[in-house]
């Protein structure tokens, strides 16, 4: 660089975004630890309830439901083999399950709308 004020701002400027980089950027996507899903208890639960049931219509609609909230989730590891154990012992590919509940959804009302406001589930 030349030796204009502007070069050494600019040169300064660089050096300092890359030390805001270095401190706040790195740090926050190699950080790996594992998260604790606020639904995890209930959760737990069911998938306890599916793994050693069968696969009703019910069943498969809460593991295609548990499947999608827990695809990249990073924790519930334990959840997560689980809901993959129970894909295997029911025979079923992801997107064969996905097609199933598809249909189920298409023909039946699955679940009933509560009126529960103290508790919204957003994920």
């Amino acid at each position: 660089l030349g030796g204009s004020g502007l070069d050494r701002y600019n040169l300064q400027l660089f050096k300092n975004l890359l030390t805001l980089t270095h401190f706040w950027i790195i740090p926050m996507t190699t950080d790996r630890r594992e998260q604790q899903h606020p639904l995890y208890g209930s959760d737990r639960q069911i998938v306890n309830t599916i793994l050693s049931g069968e696969p009703t219509d019910l069943n498969l609609a809460e593991l295609a439901r548990l499947k999608i909230r827990y695809r990249g989730f990073p924790g519930a590891r334990d959840i997560q083999k689980d809901l993959d154990k129970t894909l295997a012992n029911w025979k079923l590919t992801e997107e064969q399950l996905f097609d199933k509940t598809r249909e189920l959804h298409n023909s039946m009302r699955l679940y009933t709308v509560r009126a529960r406001r103290e508790q919204e589930d957003w994920s």
